[in-house]
Formats: structure tokens, C-alpha cells, sequence
């Protein structure tokens, strides 16, 4: 019953900020584009579960997520044109960043044969489901505000508001890149195994990927604010989800949790806690 009601929920929130957004925006006989769209963000991954399920991997959990981006993000390109500049440059951004992380994500996971957070999940098929249904709900809050730049009726020239926002989604990006590749190199010598890495980006910040991912979604809403009016005001959820997803739930308590397990008593790791911002980044000193 708890993972029936988790989906309902998971849904429910989904498709409201969809329906939200989709007020003023294209229309494909009476259904809204960007409502169309937020279904599709759950159908990819309910989809995409069924073999999943049968086989009790999540191998391409993350991949799916990826593909999830970009399923919605062409589909709303292709029912809203014409589109103008602004639209033209988000939708690139989501393509580019959905294609460089799903790719990182689905090498590592190869790399390491499993994601441990899926091994009491995936032997029971309905709480497998709520984790495939809370990735369309994430896929569908997190691209709001690309979405309503898309599929909004009201197109207008590239402003500082569009500046600003590209500028902000081009240094996340940036960000988020780099961690990722100081991440990797690390993992991938020998001489670092068992250790944390605590150079580059990371010694700014514990989480500078995280960082990069926040703020880059926050670039596009900031580029969407001239177009916003009513219930599309809903969308700024996106980074504001962002955020709340990976501070409080998937990811820095997860993680934080593992590291304190593995160098919780080395006095190094508590050295670099005591110095080392937990997400916003600060030049060591």
C-alpha cells in the first residue's frame, strides 16, 4: 500500500507542474504539449521497467533517465515549432547535458557492475516500480522550466534575462564536467584505492558536481522569467527541486552516509569536512 500511494503521489505532482506550465503554451488538438510531454516522462520509464523488472538489473536505470530528457525534450520541439532563439538554445542544452551525463553514468555503473542503492529494491517489482515512477516525476520537474521556454505561445527576443540564465547554465556545466572527470581520474589510479579525493574542484567544495547540476538548472529558469504568467509560475520548481533532491534525499545524505562509514575516524577526512563546504564551493585555503 505505501508504494502504491508513493506512486499515485509521485505521479499526481508530476503531471500537475506539467499541467501548470502547460496553461498559455501549444496545444495538439486540446491537449497541451507540455502536459503530452510529462506523460511521456513517465511512460518512457514505466516502459523501460518491465525488462528491468524481469531481469532484476538497473543497469540502464540511469541511462533511461538520460533518455527520458531527450524523448521529451524532442518531442516538445517537434510539436511546438516554429520555435524562436531562446527555445532553439535551452532544448541544445538539455540534448547536451542528457547525452554527456547519461553516457558518464551508464560507463560508470558498468565500470562498477551494480548501484548498491537498488540491491533490496529490485527483488520486489512494485517498490522497483516507485523508483521508476519517481524518475519520471524527477525528469518531469526538473525540465519544467525548459518545457515552458519551449512550448510557450509567447516567444521574445533574447534578453539580459536570457544572458544571464545561459551564462549560469554554461558555468554549471562547466562545473559539473570537470568534478566529474577530477572524480574519475581519481578512482581509475591504483594508488588512490580507498582513499577520498580531496583535490581539484573537490577541494572547494564536498559536492562540486552537485553544485554545477544546481546551478545550471537554475540558469534555464532564470532564462524562462520574462515568459512566465499565472500557474507557470509552478516551473521554477525546477531548480528549487534540484536542489531539495540533492541535499535532503538521493544524494549528499547518501553519500555522506558511505563516507562516514568508510573515513569517519581518519583525521584527515575530518580534517577536510571541517575545511570544506558541503556544497557551495569556497577556495581552500
Amino acid at each position: 500500500m505505501k508504494s502504491i500511494i508513493s506512486i499515485i503521489t509521485a505521479v499526481a505532482i508530476g503531471l500537475s507542474v506539467a499541467w501548470g506550465g502547460s496553461q498559455g503554451g501549444t496545444t495538439i488538438g486540446s491537449l497541451p504539449v507540455f502536459l503530452l510531454c510529462g506523460i511521456f516522462a513517465f511512460a518512457v520509464n514505466w516502459l523501460a521497467f518491465i525488462p528491468a523488472s524481469i531481469f532484476q538489473t538497473e543497469k540502464y536505470y540511469d541511462l533511461t533517465g538520460s533518455l527520458t530528457y531527450l524523448t521529451v525534450i524532442v518531442a516538445a520541439c517537434w510539436l511546438s515549432a516554429p520555435l524562436d532563439l531562446r527555445a532553439i538554445i535551452v532544448a541544445l542544452m538539455v540534448v547536451i547535458w542528457a547525452s554527456r551525463l547519461g553516457t558518464f553514468l551508464f560507463r560508470r555503473i558498468s565500470g562498477d557492475g551494480k548501484d548498491v542503492r537498488f540491491d533490496k529494491i529490485k527483488t520486489n517489482p512494485l517498490r522497483f516500480l516507485v523508483t521508476w515512477t519517481m524518475q519520471g516525476t524527477w525528469v518531469a520537474l526538473t525540465v519544467a522550466s525548459a518545457l515552458m521556454i519551449i512550448t510557450s505561445s509567447t516567444r521574445l527576443p533574447i534578453d539580459i534575462f536570457a544572458i544571464v540564465g545561459f551564462s549560469l547554465w554554461i558555468a554549471g556545466f562547466l562545473f559539473e564536467v570537470v568534478a566529474d572527470n577530477q572524480k574519475s581520474k581519481f578512482r581509475a589510479n591504483p594508488e588512490n584505492k580507498g582513499r577520498f579525493i580531496n583535490t581539484g574542484l573537490w577541494a572547494w567544495s564536498r559536492h562540486p558536481n552537485y553544485f554545477g547540476e544546481i546551478l545550471l538548472w537554475t540558469g534555464i529558469t532564470v532564462a524562462s522569467l520574462p515568459l512566465l504568467s499565472g500557474w507557470q509560475w509552478l516551473t521554477i520548481i525546477s531548480p528549487l527541486f534540484v536542489f531539495f533532491l540533492l541535499t535532503r534525499i538521493s544524494g549528499v545524505p547518501l553519500l555522506a552516509k558511505v563516507a562516514k562509514e568508510r573515513w569517519g575516524d581518519e583525521p584527515a577526512f575530518q580534517e577536510y569536512l571541517a575545511k570544506t563546504p558541503v556544497l557551495f564551493p569556497k577556495p581552500p585555503k
